[in-house]
């Protein structure tokens, strides 16, 4: 299947717990190279992570990020102290009693007292800390696959797109390698014609072997002959078909495959001869080369 390696996914999610934000980005690479970015509160769950990963993406580069912020709050505990408050009162009262101050204490009075109230964060029960991280380590999970599942749509689209590309430059290519065919079998008929012309004007001054002139002429249309780089060349247009069409990533077998082609052209235009031989040749490895560099960005 041709899929591109080139793709963007970005993802966020939340509910009551967390809010969970996945960004994928993905380019051309050799190998299969993931570079995950994750908070520490998730590092319990990296590999199944990167297992996630390599189950829908077989090469390239990507650049996995994913964040994790918390909703829920700390409460806190707010503490009288009411051995300050006593005490507090009774200095008050004695300072009523010798007309220093009027009026009840209020509670803005006591707020305003660091001494009399303190104010400490809750500290989170274990039990809701621990299902509260299970949580969201599987909601992470679920936004990660669903965020390859969008960079995978993404990815076949593009792969469409090239296949398309790569579609019309293969059946451009085995149409000038017919050609190619075509003119070789022109060159070797005038090849043919030329040398037994020649033959023939010769033979009133030499002494020339009949026999040993026609094997030659034999031998020199064999070494220009390219009927198997020709049947060569069409097994690869046939096998191509078969791999762009099956559900595995494809891209460096038709890379491999290219490569196999390109030869089988060099060797047509080293044996075959002809008026029109080199410039089909040099057309066909203009395409073939086209290809090549598509192919670097099929998965």
């Amino acid at each position: 299947m041709i899929k591109s390696m080139t793709g963007f996914a970005s993802l966020t999610r939340e509910d009551e717990r967390a809010t969970v934000a996945v960004t994928i980005r993905a380019v051309n690479h050799r190998q299969l190279d993931l570079q995950l970015r994750s908070p520490q509160s998730l590092s319990g769950i990296e590999t199944e992570l990167r297992a996630l990963v390599a189950k829908h993406v077989a090469r390239g580069r990507v650049e996995l990020s994913v964040s994790v912020q918390l909703r829920q709050t700390a409460g806190v505990d707010v503490e009288f102290n009411e051995e300050f408050a006593r005490s507090l009162e009774i200095a008050l009262d004695k300072a009523r009693e010798r007309g220093l101050v009027t009026g009840a204490l209020t509670p803005g009075d006591l707020l305003r007292l660091p001494q009399a109230i303190t104010i400490r964060d809750r500290q989170p029960d274990e039990d809701e800390a621990a299902k509260t991280a299970v949580a969201v380590a599987a909601q992470a999970r679920e936004v990660v696959e669903q965020a390859l599942i969008d960079l995978d749509s993404m990815r076949s689209r593009e792969g469409a797109s090239l296949r398309g590309d790569l579609h019309s430059r293969r059946t451009a290519v085995a149409d000038l390698v017919e050609r190619i065919a075509v003119a070789a079998d022109e060159g070797r008929a005038a090849m043919e014609q030329r040398v037994t012309e020649r033959v023939s004007e010769l033979r009133v001054s030499l002494q020339a072997d009949e026999t040993a002139v026609a094997q030659e002429i034999v031998r020199m249309a064999a070494r220009s002959d390219i009927s198997e780089e020709l049947e060569r060349f069409r097994g690869h247009v046939s096998h191509w078909d078969a791999l762009a069409d099956s559900p595995e990533p494809c891209g460096r077998k038709l890379d491999f495959l290219l490569q196999e082609m390109n030869r089988e052209v060099n060797t047509m235009g080293s044996k075959a001869d002809g008026l029109r031989v080199s410039e089909l040749i040099i057309a066909a490895k203009a395409e073939l080369e086209k290809m090549r560099e598509q192919v670097q960005n099929v998965e």
